[in-house]
């Protein structure tokens, strides 16, 4: 029960100052502007570098994902009518894994 009441208190104290804290203005001066541009810059590479690293990995993913494709097509090929390996069912989970983390990639998560 005291940890409830000292949660309670935290709260309340929480948000008693943060419209106070809230409401003070922060002064612009060259140097956070400064400090923001470069901030906004960093951030900018960063990103710019993300989406590099992610579009190589799609590229090799992308060509991973036709070479398992053609080994699926050769193995089904191969396979009977009736009869499908065990091989062919590990491929395509490998190719049914690899295009979902293609997918995700693409849409950046």
């Amino acid at each position: 029960m005291p940890c409830f009441r000292l949660l309670g208190i935290l709260l309340v104290l929480t948000f008693a100052v943060s419209p106070a804290l809230s409401q003070r203005p922060i002064p612009s001066t060259p140097e956070t502007e400064a400090q923001t541009t470069l901030d906004r810059d960093i951030q900018h590479k960063l990103q710019r570098e993300q989406q590099k690293t992610r579009f190589e990995q799609m590229k090799r993913d992308s060509q991973k994902l036709l070479e398992l494709a053609t080994e699926l097509k050769k193995y089904v090929d191969q396979a009977g009518e009736n009869v499908l390996s065990l091989e062919v069912v590990r491929k395509a989970d490998e190719l049914e894994k690899l295009a979902r983390r293609v997918k995700e990639n693409m849409r950046g998560n």
